[in-house]
This record gives structure tokens, C-alpha cells and sequence, in this order.
């Protein structure tokens, strides 16, 4: 059984360790404990990890954000894959800094990148990983915000939330079970 695993975020140096950036961060942590290197191909890196007999194929798109759906589509075609073997892995400013939440489908909820994947495949029907970011920001700060690096605390909390994130991948690729978690 094989699954594509998309983490969501802005390609170059000026987005890293932000918070729009972290399904990049649980896919590259995720990466780091299987020891795998990362290779640039077409539409983003790509790197593979096993768990349980499991093949996770990881997918970093170069995209950017916007045009998320672009990568998805390509990679599921490339793949060979079911909309259902895939788990996009995203920020959400509706949930609280560290809560993590796994839903198998489910509205865009004004993310731009959940938008773009929905209007490529045609549906809101493909599961999805969301890391909550928080909303601690003045209104109408919002790109700011998602652009913005962590703060010393969130990025404490968002280390661990990454290690939950991990542990929540493997045994949704092995059982789909888990739906949600967070870091207390």
C-alpha cells in the first residue's frame, strides 16, 4: 500500500520557520527520522520513508501555496493513486496553537492552498492534516501573520506538535484511525 503525503508551504529561504510552512516542517521532520534525503523534481521534493510495510511518498511542492493542487494532481497521477490514498498536511489559523486534527474531507475554509487542490481535483474529498497556528494577530494582519516566523514559545509547542503530527501519519497510513491530537 503506497500513500502520498503533501506538506503544504512556500518554496525559498524567506519562508522557512513560518507558520504557512508548516506542513513542510512535519514532512521534513518526518523525513529526518527515517533518515531520507530530499530530491528536487517536478513540482517540488520528493522523498520516500516505509512504516509498516506502508510506502509514504513525500511531497514538498514548488508551487507555492496558491498553486498547491497543481503538485497534488501530478503527483497522485505520476503515483498511480486514489484521492483517498493521499494526506495533505497544512497550517489552520482556526485552531488553537498545537492541535492537530485529521478529517477526510472537508470545505477550504479560506486556505488558499486547500482552494487551489479542491478546484484542480474537482473535490473536497481527500483527507487532510491540519496543524493549528493559532490567531493571535490584529485584524487585518492576517498575511502577516501565516508569513511570520514563530515566536521562541510557539516554536517550543510546535516542536512537540511536529512529533505528534508524525505519530498521527504512521497510524493513519496503517489504520486510518486517528482524527485528532494536541500538545498540552
Amino acid at each position: 500500500m503506497k500513500y502520498l503525503l503533501v506538506g503544504l508551504g512556500n518554496p525559498g529561504s524567506e519562508y522557512d520557520q513560518t507558520r504557512h510552512n508548516i506542513g513542510f516542517e512535519v514532512l521534513d521532520e518526518l523525513a529526518k527520522t527515517k533518515e531520507a534525503q530530499w530530491e528536487s523534481v517536478k513540482h517540488g521534493w520528493r522523498t520516500e520513508v516505509s512504516h509498516k510495510g506502508r510506502k509514504l511518498i513525500l511531497i514538498k511542492p514548488s508551487t507555492y501555496m496558491n498553486l498547491s493542487g497543481k503538485a497534488v494532481s501530478y503527483w497522485l497521477q505520476q503515483e498511480k493513486l486514489d484521492k483517498q490514498q493521499l494526506l495533505v498536511v497544512l497550517d489552520d489559523l482556526s485552531m488553537e496553537l498545537g492541535k492537530l486534527r485529521i478529517r477526510p474531507k472537508g470545505s477550504d475554509a479560506g486556505h488558499n492552498g486547500l482552494k487551489n487542490i479542491a478546484e484542480v481535483l474537482g473535490t473536497v474529498d481527500y483527507p487532510r492534516l491540519k496543524v493549528g497556528i493559532g490567531n493571535n494577530f490584529p485584524k487585518g494582519r492576517q498575511v502577516e501573520f501565516v508569513l511570520g516566523r514563530w515566536t521562541e514559545e510557539e516554536q517550543a509547542t510546535i516542536n512537540l506538535s511536529k512529533g505528534v503530527a508524525i505519530s498521527m501519519i504512521k497510524q493513519y497510513v496503517f489504520d486510518q484511525k486517528p482524527t485528532s491530537g494536541s500538545v498540552d
